[in-house]
């Protein structure tokens, strides 16, 4: 017989659906084409054909900003995006500097830019391990970031594979069913290699007084620097403090209460995540996540970072988490000591694809990078809701073209039976996770950038998925997809 634990597992992502709201268009288009049809009958009614005529630049343009496209968007749907930049860019935001202080700083505070300005760093009093969270006072969530290890996946055999990617699923479903877990991130990056970590090996362990061999050891150690990537793994666990109220109102209430449930939440997904060959290695101190956010935005800041800890992970204070400057562009940010573009993947594969599709992206040589995976579990009823109103919408336009006479869509076939069949898998019992996937490449110049970007869209091709360009929209999404505070919205 056939073990069909050794065959690989496969994946395949519904289709992403481009409806909108009536006849293909979203809200600003259905707006802009009302109230231009509403102009139009007021013109012929008071000025006849000639005043409508007279106006045809007038519907020339109205009709472009609906119909003509760029990136995957129409004219009207860019330009509220494209507005706020403008207005950003007039009112000089869109550089940001920080400014020394001579009242004291609100303690745990990260002073970063933007719309994450309000983020603040809090430990409880009892923690043993002096673990600590990112709370949000404006969205009401308390985030624990965990450090991550775990055995390469492409050298695993296939059993092994298949186990891990199955175990991660029902992590997952557990998480959507807690109902009171906001959002989960997975955060793989690349960073640049300070050589601290071999230093303090060679110090520890090494015989520099050894003859010959002593001294050329010492001088390849001290020339080393930064010549590697190593890549880190963080898992972001967001707590719904509203949803989550009669729980911890049962610990107790308050920041303590909120981290006792936390506490229960993460202990039960470190767990499901071992069962997945994840490996929690510990739950980061406030110094802790203050230095991962603070080299994503200034990489260079690792070494010295490394330097002065004690234990040779990276540790900095809250209050210097945030980037010194920082300056946007349209398609770019520019910090400290690196340039960042964020990519949004638009559309994962859609054949049958190995579960290690994504290894080509995540190790393309030479290309810093941060790879963020965001899950958003979905209430029962809500994805229920969700998938009568894509069927009544699918359904709705597919008549309509009968109506005009117009030939069928094979794509709304498509994405009807994913639709089928995500009704059937939620009526089984299966969770519903939202997936967001972002990728931010850095560089230390923009020539760099632009090089390495070449090589991630390559590598995008290669993987199935299709990557985007947040262009106007940088400084939010390096937030979202750089930073492991699992925030789901730009």
């Amino acid at each position: 017989m056939t073990d069909l634990s050794a065959a690989p597992i496969t994946v395949k992502f519904p289709h992403r659906s481009r409806r909108g709201i009536l006849l293909g268009l979203s809200l600003p288009q259905l707006a802009l084409a009302s109230s231009t049809l509403a102009l139009l009958l007021m013109t012929v009614i008071s000025t006849g054909l000639l005043g409508a005529v007279a106006l045809a630049p007038l519907w020339a343009a109205s009709g472009a900003l609906i119909a003509v496209r760029r990136h995957g968007r129409s004219l009207i749907d860019w330009a509220p995006i494209v507005t706020r930049y403008a207005l950003r860019r007039r009112t000089g935001q869109t550089l940001w500097l920080a400014r020394p202080v001579t009242r004291p700083r609100q303690e745990g505070v990260l002073h970063l830019p933007g719309a994450a300005a309000s983020l603040k760093v809090v430990t409880p009093g009892d923690s043993a391990n002096g673990a600590a969270a990112v709370y949000d006072p404006h969205r009401q969530t308390l985030t624990a970031i965990a450090r991550v290890t775990s055995r390469a996946f492409v050298l695993l055999d296939a059993a092994a594979q298949n186990h891990n990617v199955s175990s991660w699923g029902r992590a997952l479903a557990g998480v959507a069913r807690i109902g009171h877990i906001a959002t989960v991130q997975v955060l793989e990056r690349t960073v640049p290699d300070s050589g601290d970590t071999l230093t303090r090996h060679w110090t520890q362990y090494g015989r520099p007084q050894a003859p010959v061999a002593g001294q050329i050891y010492s001088e390849l150690v001290s020339s080393a620097g930064p010549a590697a990537a190593p890549h880190e793994t963080y898992l972001a666990v967001s707590l719904d403090l509203k949803a989550a109220k009669r729980l911890i109102a049962q610990a107790g209430g308050g920041l303590p209460g909120a981290f006792t449930v936390m506490e229960q939440t993460t202990a039960s997904l470190a767990q499901a995540a071992r069962n997945a060959g994840l490996m929690v290695t510990g739950w980061l101190s406030a110094r802790e996540i203050a230095a991962v956010i603070r080299t994503a935005y200034d990489p260079k800041a690792l070494a010295a970072l490394q330097q002065w800890s004690e234990t040779g992970r990276a540790e900095a204070e809250p209050a210097a988490a945030g980037p010194v400057v920082q300056f946007e562009e349209y398609d770019r940010l520019a910090t400290d000591s690196a340039r960042h573009a964020t990519y949004w993947v638009e559309n994962w594969p859609r054949t049958e694809m190995g579960a290690g599709f994504l290894h080509g992206l995540m190790f393309t040589a030479g290309v810093r990078r941060s790879l963020s995976l965001i899950y958003a579990p979905q209430g029962l009823e809500s994805a229920l809701r969700d998938v009568q109103r894509r069927k009544a919408a699918i359904i709705a336009d597919a008549n309509e073209r009968a109506r005009r006479g117009q030939v069928d869509s094979e794509e709304d076939s498509v994405e009807y039976a994913d639709v089928k069949t995500r009704e059937r898998q939620l009526i089984a019992g299966h969770a519903d996770v939202a997936l967001t996937g972002l990728v931010t490449v850095t560089a230390e110049s923009d020539a760099l950038l632009d090089a390495a970007c070449a090589q991630i869209e390559t590598a995008a091709v290669t993987a199935g998925v299709d990557l985007r360009r947040l262009n106007y929209q940088q400084p939010d999404a390096f937030i979202v997809a750089a930073l492991p505070l699992a925030r789901t919205t730009l």
